[in-house]
């Protein structure tokens, strides 16, 4: 079974990857670890890609979709997997789709994880991180003992510059503007599935795996 989650960034949409992974076994692919792993491993794709980034320049989706077509090859997509955070672009869709039907395979399902973009800032805006050890917390959701301490380690909390609120409104209006349409496609081909984001996560994973096993 080949999974698409699609949604805004803070949506969740990568956690519940990680979920179904653990309970069924599917790869969660991302296209950056792809990425990484083919430039240290020397491929010809991952040459290639390299050459792009060391110039500043984005990665064509010629070559992104060469590294997911390799990657699908292997033994532990078989069964399936889910891609987390591509296709960004209705293009990447297109061709996505079109290197599947070379394989014989195509797209089972593309979960929209929908929560508004007020929601996100809050979510988002909210998170601390710890520059020690990692952990994560909230200012409302999941709070410190201790403000701007982290209860783990002791180490200080930060707020990441990807968290700070004009940064969370620029990543949202991108996506508003070239991953959201990707939605209207699978749509069209009636593969699009909705799930409320703003649920807590047991409710969304609760209906997710419903989702799957219809």
């Amino acid at each position: 079974m080949i999974l698409v989650f699609l949604g805004p960034p803070g949506s969740g949409k990568g956690t519940q990857a990680k979920k179904v992974t653990a309970e069924r076994g599917w790869p969660q692919l991302s296209t950056g670890d792809m990425l990484r792993s083919a430039i240290a491993n020397g491929t010809k794709l991952g040459l290639e890609a390299k050459s792009f980034m060391d110039r500043g320049a984005l990665v064509p989706d010629a070559v992104v979709i060469g590294l997911i077509a390799e990657r699908v090859l292997s033994p532990d997509c078989k069964a399936g997997f889910i891609l987390d955070g591509f296709p960004r672009t209705i293009p990447q869709a297109e061709a996505l789709d079109l290197m599947l039907a070379e394989l014989s395979q195509k797209v089972f399902m593309t979960v929209l994880f929908d929560i508004p973009d007020s929601e996100l800032v809050s979510r988002l805006s909210g998170r601390r991180t710890c520059l020690k050890c990692g952990a994560m917390y909230h200012v409302v959701a999941a709070s410190p003992k201790v403000e701007g301490i982290c209860d783990a380690c002791g180490a200080g909390l930060v707020q990441r510059d990807d968290d700070k609120e004009d940064v969370i409104l620029k990543r949202l209006a991108v996506y508003h503007a070239q991953t959201a349409p990707v939605a209207g496609y699978y749509d069209s081909q009636r593969k699009l599935r909705k799930l409320d984001a703003r649920l807590p996560q047991t409710e969304v994973l609760g209906h997710l795996k419903s989702l799957i096993s219809n």
